[in-house]
C-alpha cells in the first residue's frame, strides 16, 4: 500500500486549513496513495489563544469535514478535528474518510496532561476503544499522539488484527521529546511486529518529524520540521517476514490488555 504523509503548519481559521488539506489530497491522489494521513488537529491552531479549541470545533457533519469527505474520493484520508462534545468542551476525534464517506473515527482515550500542559481541561476523553479498519490490502488501527506513551493500546490495535498503526499528532517541543517521539514510535512497530505512520503537526510548537516505521523497527521514512508531503510503501511480505523471524505476538505470556472501566 502506497502511504502520503501531509506535514503541515495548522493556521487559526480553519478556511484555511482545509484548503491546505484539499491541496495535500490532490497531490496525494497523484502521487499514487491509497491512504493520506494528515496531523492532529487540523481544524484550527494558535499557541497564543488556547480557548481558540472549544470555539472553532465543528461537528463531524460540519463544513470543515464536508469539504474533505467530498475530496476524498479515489483516497482513504486519517487525520484529528475537535468536536464538540455538547458541554462546552470537545472531543479530539481522528478520523478516516474514503470515496466520500466515514469509514472510521475515534475520540482518543489517553489526553495530554503532562510536561506542563492539561489538554483535558478543554477536552473530553473518549470512552472507547480505537477501532481496526480494513484500507486497501491492509488492516489499520488509529491512534492518537500521546496515546503512543501506551503500550497497552498499540498492543491491543495489533491483537485485533492491526498490519498498520496511525499516529496523527502535534507532538510538543521540548528537552528530549524529538528523541521521545522517534523512540516510541519506532518501539510501538517493533514490538508489534506492525507499520507505524507517524505524521506530526510542524507549527510554532509542534516538532513535525513525520516517519513511517516497518515492521522491524527500520525508519524508511523521516521529514524534517518543515511542511512537506513524503511517500512510502507499506509491503506485507515485509510484515509477514517479521512475525516469523520475530514472533512476539505468538511468544508473549500476557493476555490481551482490557480497558479500564472510564466511567466510574
Amino acid at each position: 500500500m502506497r502511504v502520503a504523509l501531509g506535514q503541515f503548519a495548522v493556521a487559526p481559521d480553519w478556511e484555511t486549513n482545509q484548503r491546505q488539506c484539499l491541496d495535500l489530497i490532490a497531490r496525494a491522489r497523484e502521487g499514487g496513495a491509497e491512504l493520506l494521513v494528515l496531523p492532529e488537529g487540523i481544524l484550527a491552531q494558535d499557541i497564543n489563544n488556547p480557548e481558540l479549541l472549544p470555539q472553532t470545533a465543528q461537528p463531524l457533519d460540519g463544513p470543515f469535514m464536508e469539504g474533505l469527505r467530498k475530496a476524498s474520493q479515489g483516497i482513504a484520508v486519517a487525520g484529528c478535528v475537535n468536536v464538540p462534545d455538547g458541554n462546552g468542551r470537545f472531543y479530539n476525534t481522528q478520523f478516516v474518510l474514503r470515496d466520500g464517506a466515514f469509514i472510521a473515527t475515534y475520540r482518543k482515550l489517553h489526553l495530554y496532561d503532562a510536561f506542563s500542559m492539561k489538554e483535558s481541561q478543554r477536552t473530553s476523553p473518549g470512552l472507547e476503544l480505537p477501532p481496526v479498519v480494513q484500507i486497501g490490502d491492509m488492516k489499520v488501527g488509529l491512534m492518537t499522539c500521546y496515546d503512543v506513551r501506551f503500550p497497552e493500546l498499540a498492543r491491543h490495535l495489533a491483537l485485533a488484527g492491526a498490519e498498520v498503526l496511525l499516529l496523527p499528532a502535534a507532538w510538543v517541543r521540548g528537552p528530549g521529546k524529538e528523541r521521545h517521539w522517534e523512540i516510541m514510535s519506532v518501539a510501538r512497530a517493533l514490538e508489534n511486529t506492525c507499520y507505524v505512520v507517524a505524521v506530526g503537526e510542524c507549527g510554532a510548537r509542534n516538532t513535525g518529524f513525520s516517519m513511517v516505521v516497518d515492521p522491524l523497527g527500520v525508519v524508511t521514512l523521516a521529514l524534517g520540521e518543515a511542511p512537506a508531503l513524503g511517500f512510502a510503501t507499506l509491503d506485507r511480505e515485509r510484515i509477514a517476514h517479521a512475525r516469523q523471524v520475530l514472533p512476539v505476538l505468538e511468544n508473549r505470556r500476557f493476555a490481551a490488555p482490557v480497558l479500564a472501566d472510564l466511567k466510574n
